[in-house]
């Protein structure tokens, strides 16, 4: 099947691909969202889990450029 040189059946995969992606992705965040929940419940506080996170996400040298650039400034603020 081919509309204006569109081959229908192969857009249609793609579509579905990406819909089903899309529907793996909302549940994922649900279970994640969960987690948080759950950390919570336990007493951490899931926004510092967060930053633990997404610091674990980052290269070691990055992190440490980002920890010393709050650093300074907090300290060009007076908060340390």
């Amino acid at each position: 099947m081919s509309v204006d040189g569109i081959a229908g059946e192969k857009l249609l995969s793609l579509i579905q691909r990406i819909e089903n992606l899309e529907e793996d992705r909302a549940n994922i965040a649900a279970d994640v969202r969960e987690v948080y929940r759950e950390a919570k419940g336990l007493g951490f506080d899931p926004k510092i889990i967060r930053q633990l996170v997404k610091l674990r996400k980052m290269e070691n040298d990055d992190r440490q450029e980002l920890e010393a650039l709050i650093d300074s400034y907090k300290a060009a603020i007076g908060m340390s």
